[in-house]
């Protein structure tokens, strides 16, 4: 028998999440969250809870833990879509479709008495979150941005009647063996043309005094027309500038300014902390913090965080000067690969851009969408 209950002592908080921990234990492909990010969940000063409802849930069958999900309501994103939708995300749970099913249908009739009237997933609160089914490459070490699950999650979610919306794709670029003296002459121009320059930082301080403001804001209007994205708060931005603070080096970060100084276009990259964050199930350990610690200084792997242009200058070649530094990133730093994240399949600018490199796609990851009875 299958029992629903949602998490509302610590005690259910606890096993929420540590669950999904339990499961890939071992696993040579899992990155973990940070857990103390993850905490923040259930902490009714979470500062998502000012825009978004949310509901955790616990599976168990014959008395044992088998699964867990979260459903969000994210208000701001069915105001700017039109849409009255339910997600889930942290959906996780053992080879048993029953328990599946259950767990989708808690988050499902939740959704329905708040009047919801389809459901959708997984998504998080925002596009920076986790999220997307991975359907492909489960062979592959995730990054630390995204999340990994075993190949029955798909059967079991489509078993429910969910169907797919839209899939992301993910490549792993290596470095060519040498810059091309035709992209040089073409970057150059660009800059010129545009009157354009591009930004390097000492001190990741600097950079975010100087420019964390505008790389929101113009991720804000590169983002806006991509799938189920919604503006970011001023306390959000707050949240996942201390975040990043922990990851992002000044040496992997480009931004591109006009006359004016005002940011027209930024790549950031962040050292691949993956495997630092396996062995302690990402709580920062004196250990692991020592690990993150090198491979941040010296990372073999970068994983590509954030790339956008302002609409503006989406036609001028702005895009080709990102692509250039992003080489010169890559050799500077003897650097083995860099992988893209989730871009959508659909985004074929991006993925042009990314086909200029020696690159394999290697995962691919799957939003799905249900009408609610």
């Amino acid at each position: 028998m299958i029992e629903i209950r949602e998490c509302k002592t610590p005690k259910e908080q606890r096993r929420f999440l540590n669950f999904a921990l339990n499961l890939y234990k071992n696993n040579p492909y899992f990155v973990p969250p940070l857990y103390m990010d993850e905490k923040k969940l259930f902490s009714p000063l979470y500062h998502y809870h000012k825009t978004c409802e949310a509901i955790f849930f616990n599976a168990y069958k014959d008395g044992k833990h088998v699964g867990r999900i979260q459903g969000i309501i994210s208000h701001p994103s069915n105001e700017k879509w039109n849409q009255k939708r339910v997600r889930f995300t942290r959906i996780d749970f053992i080879d048993d479709e029953e328990v599946a099913h259950a767990l989708l249908k808690a988050v499902e009739d939740w959704g329905k008495s708040k009047g919801m009237t389809e459901i959708n997933g997984p998504l998080g609160y925002s596009d920076l979150e986790r999220e997307g089914l991975l359907i492909e490459g489960f062979d592959q070490l995730n990054t630390f941005e995204e999340q990994y699950n075993y190949p029955y999650y798909q059967k079991y979610i489509e078993s429910y009647g969910l169907k797919k919306e839209v899939d992301w794709v993910e490549r792993r670029l290596f470095p060519p063996d040498h810059i091309e003296p035709k992209l040089i002459t073409v970057t150059n121009h660009v800059l010129k043309q545009n009157n354009l320059q591009v930004l390097e930082f000492k001190t990741i301080d600097e950079l975010i005094r100087k420019y964390s403001t505008q790389i929101f804001d113009l991720i804000d209007e590169t983002y806006n027309h991509l799938y189920q994205t919604v503006p970011l708060t001023k306390e959000q931005i707050r949240e996942l500038v201390a975040s990043f603070r922990l990851i992002c080096s000044p040496k992997y970060t480009r931004l591109i300014v006009d006359e004016n100084n005002k940011l027209i276009a930024f790549g950031v990259c962040f050292p691949a902390i993956g495997k630092s964050l396996q062995r302690s199930g990402g709580k920062l350990t004196i250990p692991t913090i020592i690990k993150l610690l090198k491979t941040i200084k010296y990372p073999k792997h970068l994983d590509l965080g954030l790339i956008g242009v302002s609409q503006k200058y989406q036609n001028s070649g702005a895009a080709w000067v990102i692509l250039l530094e992003l080489t010169k990133i890559m050799h500077s730093g003897k650097i083995l690969s860099c992988e893209t994240n989730l871009t959508l399949e659909y985004n074929l600018p991006i993925q042009n851009c990314f086909k200029r490199f020696p690159n394999i796609v290697h995962k691919r990851r799957r939003a799905y969408i249900k009408s609610i009875n």
